[in-house]
């Protein structure tokens, strides 16, 4: 069905709504398009690129991200991130007083586009009545195919846009506080340190997919048998199990084989929302991603802290680029370079044979950037060594403005080197006079606290150093 994809949809424009918002300035925003793997090496991409962004200013107290991951065209992507944007920055959010009044704009935003989507392609799913009553009564497609087979492949065209779908992830910051609203696997990082300056991963959004439990459960309550979604990886037409658009697989949902037991629409458009954290000098940067950066990366390396990994990318890259954009693209480029690297190296290639659109967002709070022309002068941040991970949660356990329930998050260290090659640069690896390498940990903060904890009497007694 890709194959019928038209490269150009008469409805896409050139032109955005949200081109005529003011860019927020603190922030950059990094792409790659798709691409297919060739033995010849020779780039090719399976389709147009179809991740959509947003990174705008709305005011001096408001400022909204998002990044859509389109599927089977841009369409929907087109549609919902301009208007997304729309709904929530028109809304009079200086009138709403209470954090739950600005979840409610969010959510009844995404309802919103819901409805104007699935209004907007009225035309096609009429003109779609009217070709499907041309196929003879009882036939299969196939049978179908043999006797108009012109009827059934404007059928398969028509099908190919109602498939159009996409994620969406959307964090808005409004009054110093920020929110985060989302459906499907676009993920939202905030980077905070603790007392202990400690850099701290804290995912905020939710993954709406098949590895979520609370999803199976949700989707095992429409009917559908649990052993069959715990081997299942896609549901219907797609791996998500929430969204915005994708008609063929909410409307005619029981044109699946997968899903005609359900009683109900089992993908849905209901977004998770959390907030509002307040935004102090403990926040570094906010990171918001496609899920084509992150399953590159994990692919490529095989880690299971994904989230630490593009953290520790962000950080270097801080200390390296000169411009937000640089670093977000950067982080980007080496995720291709990645997984690339990884297919070409893969002798029995075996994983993916392709690597899908990727988009990411860096919002800079405090972190320093010192080859900027202007950058913030806070001291440099140190990372626990000591990693966790941070499980899907529903958004009734991150509703919250207080630090201590981030208590799961994952924790990143960039000055355990060791750990990762990837992560250091050859430079780094300097070799001293006497032809041994050079230590690259610096111990002295930890003698010096030892050295205060002795004089204080704080140190306890079988403690060796």
């Amino acid at each position: 069905m890709r194959s019928l994809r038209p490269t150009q949809l008469p409805y896409q424009t050139d032109k955005s709504w949200t081109d005529d918002l003011p860019v927020c300035k603190q922030s950059g925003v990094g792409f790659a398009t798709n691409q297919i793997y060739r033995e010849d090496d020779h780039r090719q991409p399976e389709h147009s690129f179809e991740d959509r962004s947003c990174h705008c200013r709305f005011d001096d107290t408001s400022y909204l991200y998002g990044v859509f991951d389109g599927h089977e065209s841009a369409r929907a992507a087109d549609f919902c991130f301009q208007r997304l944007a729309a709904e929530i920055l028109l809304e009079q959010l200086n009138e709403k007083k209470s954090d739950e009044e600005i979840k409610e704009v969010l959510r009844q935003a995404f309802i919103s586009v819901e409805k104007g989507y699935l209004d907007s392609i009225y035309d096609r799913l009429a003109e779609r009545e009217v070709y499907l009553d041309d196929i003879p009564k009882g036939l299969s497609l196939y049978e179908a195919y043999q006797e108009v087979p012109d009827v059934v492949e404007k059928i398969k065209r028509i099908n190919i846009e109602l498939s159009s779908g996409t994620t969406a992830v959307i964090a808005l910051i409004h009054n110093n506080k920020l929110f985060v609203a989302n459906v499907g696997n676009s993920r939202v990082l905030l980077c905070q340190t603790d007392s202990n300056n400690v850099l701290k991963v804290l995912q905020l959004s939710v993954d709406h997919d098949l590895r979520n439990e609370d999803e199976l459960l949700r989707l095992y309550q429409t009917g559908i048998s649990m052993d069959y979604l715990r081997k299942c990886s896609r549901l219907g037409n797609q791996e998500n199990t929430r969204c915005l658009g994708n008609y063929l697989i909410k409307g005619d949902y029981k044109e699946f084989d997968d899903l005609k037991m359900a009683t109900q629409e089992p993908v849905i458009s209901e977004p998770d929302i959390i907030g509002g954290i307040p935004l102090d000098e403990t926040c570094q940067f906010l990171l918001l991603m496609s899920a084509g950066l992150y399953k590159s990366i994990e692919e490529a390396t095989r880690t299971d802290q994904v989230n630490k990994y593009v953290a520790q990318l962000v950080v270097e890259q801080f200390r390296e680029q000169g411009t937000l954009t640089g670093v977000a693209q950067a982080v980007v480029d080496r995720a291709v370079r990645l997984h690339h690297d990884w297919y070409m190296s893969n002798s029995f290639k075996t994983g993916s044979t392709k690597r899908e659109d990727i988009t990411l967002i860096v919002r800079n709070f405090n972190f320093p950037m010192p080859n900027a022309i202007t950058s913030p002068t806070n001291p440099s941040v140190t990372f626990n060594s000591i990693p966790s991970t941070i499980p899907n949660h529903s958004c009734s356990t991150l509703t919250t403005s207080s630090n201590d329930n981030y208590k799961n998050s994952s924790i990143v260290n960039t000055n355990d080197t060791s750990t990762s090659s990837d992560v250091r640069s050859e430079s780094d690896l300097g070799v001293g006079p006497d032809e041994r390498i050079e230590a690259y940990v610096d111990f002295s903060i930890y003698y010096k606290n030892v050295e205060i904890a002795r004089q204080s009497g704080a140190l306890p007694k079988d403690f060796i150093y």
